[in-house]
């Protein structure tokens, strides 16, 4: 008895598709590292984030993300009590985290952070919409609007599937 249960769970668990902990292909489901950001308007550029610690992890309904946006290592802080507030700054500024819910209409997707670092981006009604494309394992993401209309020039990401 034991050793059949322990052998439906196993194939309930690893052999179904679909299951949580499995990413689906050409699916936006799944676990991603931005590779890459472009900026339009003025100042147009592109920048690497390859190097760059981040991770986005989206399941059925939910979304969450963590990055580091600086161009090298930050300031480890001796003892954060201490430090000042230029040093907390270095340190922590560039760091984001986000996480909320999100929902998918055709190749848009509209994502409602829950809590952020940014407590600005937590207020009813706040939202940001994406166009978007999967291809195999790249996710390209572009701003279309947010609660206050129409990106003038909006970012786009480049992410590659890592789970």
């Amino acid at each position: 008895m034991k050793k059949s249960l322990f052998v439906v769970l196993a194939i309930g668990l690893f052999g179904s598709p679909g299951i949580a902990g499995q990413s689906k292909p050409n699916s936006i489901q799944g676990v991603w590292h931005v590779v890459e950001a472009t900026i339009t308007g003025a100042g147009a550029r592109t920048i690497s984030f390859a190097d760059r610690p981040n991770l986005t992890i989206i399941t059925a309904k939910h979304y969450s993300r963590v990055e580091v946006q600086a161009d090298g290592p930050r300031p480890v802080l001796a003892d954060v009590a201490k430090a000042s507030a230029d040093e907390l700054r270095a340190a922590w500024g560039p760091f984001v985290a986000e996480g909320g819910t999100y929902e998918v209409a055709g190749n848009l997707i509209t994502m409602r952070p829950i809590a952020s670092k940014n407590p600005a981006v937590m207020g009813p009604g706040v939202f940001i919409t994406y166009s978007y494309k999967v291809e195999g394992d790249t996710l390209s993401l572009t701003q279309q609007r947010n609660q206050n209309g129409p990106f003038a020039n909006p970012f786009s990401f480049k992410a590659v599937r890592i789970e």
